[in-house]
């Protein structure tokens, strides 16, 4: 693939400003009201409503998450079944080469972004927490929430899929990301601008690197020739 430069350059240029209008501005700006009417609408209902306690305890309970994982493994596993060997094993690489870009690109989010906050069930008083409505283990709470770890990771899925398996597949890796990751707003556990700026400003400045560059069909290309199994598949 031959790099796209000015697309590049564009959406760095949009990752940037998305982050630098939540974190100049004082007290975030005009996100901080957004974040706040978002954390209290999910909020309130948890005290009145016993079934939809339960349902933000189950989809933030650590069996959900191995959902997301499943969801992405069946999207791929629909490219990978009706293929020949050789590109069964091309699927897989992708795969891989997926979650090296998820690991580092989070780690350099998590390590370059100046900001440490906890998240809103913490951070407001006189409200509810799932923990103390229920005895279910469930994530409630996050000492560090921005950026959003799990949002970061599902969007690059999405981004990956719309790379290699175009629009319909990226379309269906979106879903899966609103599904998986906007449990964490509704709980408390993240503030919707942990996903909404932390997690797509990191995506727009870091994955274009890789997906509008030869640089991940080069890792692909890596993955492919050192691993075993070649034509086993």
């Amino acid at each position: 693939m031959k790099t796209r430069l000015p697309l590049i350059v564009l959406l760095n240029a949009a990752g940037l400003a998305l982050f630098f209008s939540w974190y100049l501005p004082v007290n975030h700006g005009f996100w901080f009201p957004l974040d706040s009417a978002i954390f209290h609408f999910f909020n309130h209902g948890l005290a009145e409503n016993r079934a939809y306690l339960w349902f933000v305890a189950l989809t933030n309970n650590r069996a959900f998450d191995a959902c997301s994982l499943v969801a992405m493994g069946c999207l791929m596993l629909s490219f990978w079944l009706p293929a020949d060997p050789a590109g069964r094993r091309r699927v897989v690489m992708i795969g891989l080469t997926m979650l090296l870009l998820a690991l580092v690109i989070n780690q350099l989010a998590q390590h370059m972004m100046p900001v440490k906050r906890a998240s809103p069930s913490i951070s407001f008083t006189d409200t509810y927490r799932v923990s103390d409505l229920l005895n279910f283990p469930t994530k409630d709470a996050s000492k560090d929430s921005f950026p959003g770890d799990h949002g970061m990771m599902l969007l690059i899925f999405a981004s990956v899929m719309l790379r290699y398996f175009g629009k319909k597949a990226f379309a269906i890796g979106i879903l899966i990301f609103v599904i998986f990751a906007f449990p964490r707003v509704m709980i408390g556990a993240h503030w919707f601008t942990d996903i909404a700026v932390g997690s797509l400003s990191a995506v727009l400045i870091g994955l274009p690197w890789c997906l509008m560059t030869p640089l991940s069909d080069k890792i692909v290309a890596l993955f492919d020739r050192y691993l075993p199994g070649k034509n086993k598949i």
